[in-house]
């Protein structure tokens, strides 16, 4: 359907360097947006970049340390005096600190977690919303957790701040309605990324009771995401705002 289509759509995508991000990026460069990848780290710029490119020569890439105001305002003017307007923002970075249980989480851990997770969406947001608002279009997707939905005793801080994407989501959603901006959210679930990767090896238990529970019976991968971030992207989604839409293969339905 060609209402699928994001051709002269410029989409800024944080922690688009790997992962879920890199997952997204790729799914809406092959629908024809022009990807900017937002990351801290060159050489994973570098890398990903260089696979986007053999889908869209004018994908790039730009520095974001996503905790650093003066980052954000460079990596957004960067992006504006390029291309000129940003038409997509996906709010995907973030980071995760264990405990086995939430009082043992340290403060500084619980900090580094809200702030990457959470704050900064705010922070990215507010900066990139007025552009939207100028234009009279705009799509924001934030990317939350299936722990937005429920708790974990071994990741509190990040359930809270995930918890925390899907009402900021709603607040944003109702408040920029007036300005054809939708404001959704996509809620992964156990997806195999840099994040996961030990998972197995430190909760083998764990990792198989998941499997037992998702009706997919299996982890999901990073392309897994794109389906839904295209369609949230996309004018198909132009009577859709404030809703989280869970992707991991049933696991949240039980």
């Amino acid at each position: 359907m060609k209402e699928f289509l994001l051709d002269k759509k410029i989409a800024l995508i944080t922690g688009g360097n790997g992962g879920i991000g890199f997952g997204i990026s790729e799914g809406l460069s092959k629908n024809g947006a022009t990807v900017i990848i937002a990351g801290r780290n060159q050489s994973k710029n570098d890398t990903a970049l260089n696979e986007l490119r053999k889908i869209n020569k004018k994908n790039d890439s730009v520095i974001l340390d996503v905790n650093n105001q003066n980052s954000i305002t460079e990596c957004v003017n960067y992006v504006l005096k390029k291309f000129g307007r940003i038409d997509i923002l996906v709010n995907n970075a973030g980071i995760n600190r264990r405990s086995e249980e939430p009082h043992l989480l340290s403060k500084m851990d619980w900090k580094d977690v809200m702030d990457t997770n959470l704050n900064s969406i705010h922070d990215i947001t507010s900066k990139i919303f007025p552009i939207m608002k100028k234009n009279k279009s705009g799509k924001i997707i934030n990317i939350g957790s299936m722990m937005s939905i429920f708790g974990t005793a071994y990741a509190a801080a990040y359930a809270a701040s995930k918890g925390g994407v899907v009402q900021y989501t709603k607040s944003c959603a109702v408040a920029w309605a007036k300005y054809n901006v939708q404001v959704n959210s996509i809620l992964p679930g156990w997806i195999v990324t840099e994040m996961t990767n030990d998972f197995k090896d430190k909760f083998p238990e764990r990792y198989a009771m998941i499997i037992e529970r998702t009706p997919a019976d299996r982890w999901g991968i990073p392309k897994d995401l794109a389906g839904t971030a295209i369609f949230l992207s996309s004018n198909l989604s132009d009577f859709v705002t404030g809703v989280s839409i869970p992707v991991d293969g049933g696991y949240s339905v039980w």
